[in-house]
């Protein structure tokens, strides 16, 4: 009986669980975006071979006239370090909600390793510096330059290397929070580094409150 029971019980967690994937995934087909990775692209791809810092600080304002109430204001941008799949870089994040984000990253130094695999689609545009991506199931790696725009599409897995001094403009569109159990890992379980641990929390959640003072205003509720 207690056989029966157990196997009844996990007929109905999997039934829910399959469920939730599906009311999720049309919830992320159907409803609105604030960006479009093609956007983005273009707009990274205006300040590509400048100097990374005049040119972020560029395209900063640039979002702002185009998405106003949608991108962090400069006393809460904040250079936080990442360390994900053997690798580490700096990322500053400008935009983040439940099914977006939005954000500058790069490497002062020569770093590589394991790209994560994500319920999410990313695009990364080459400001400087260069980019060497080697895909899952083939024998040859790819490099990119400033001006090429990288797509890292749904559940992909690669290899991924940066030489020193590359930075680009990041975008991600698909279930944000999967994206959270790599990019806190090895800060987890390896730097036990928890400063950058709690900055960048931190920093994700004054996204979400911002985002969502963005749609309460965009409702009339403000």
């Amino acid at each position: 009986m207690s056989v029966v029971r157990v196997s009844l019980k996990l007929v109905i967690l999997t039934a829910v669980f399959v469920l939730a994937v599906l009311l999720l995934r049309h919830w992320m087909a159907t409803k609105q975006y604030v960006f479009n990775k093609e956007d983005i692209a273009k707009l990274a791809k205006q300040y590509a071979a400048q100097d990374h810092d005049q040119a972020f600080s560029k395209i900063v304002v640039e979002l702002r006239k185009r998405y106003p109430g949608h991108i962090l204001p400069d006393e809460d941008l904040q250079w936080v370090f990442v360390n994900a799949g053997g690798w580490m870089g700096s990322m500053c994040l400008l935009h983040a909600s439940l099914t977006e984000y939005l954000l500058l990253f790069g490497t002062a130094v020569d770093t590589g390793g394991h790209s994560g695999r994500y319920w999410a689609e990313i695009s990364d545009t080459v400001i400087s510096g260069t980019f060497r991506q080697w895909k899952e199931g083939t024998t040859k790696s790819e490099l990119y330059y400033p001006g090429d725009t990288i797509i890292h599409s749904v559940g992909e897995a690669t290899s991924v290397q940066w030489s020193a001094g590359t930075w680009m403009v990041e975008y991600g569109r698909g279930f944000i929070p999967s994206t959270l159990g790599f990019a806190l890992a090895d800060t987890l379980f390896s730097t036990q580094d928890f400063v950058t641990m709690f900055h960048t929390i931190r920093v994700y959640v004054k996204c979400l409150l911002l985002e969502a003072g963005a749609l309460l205003t965009e409702a009339g509720v403000f």
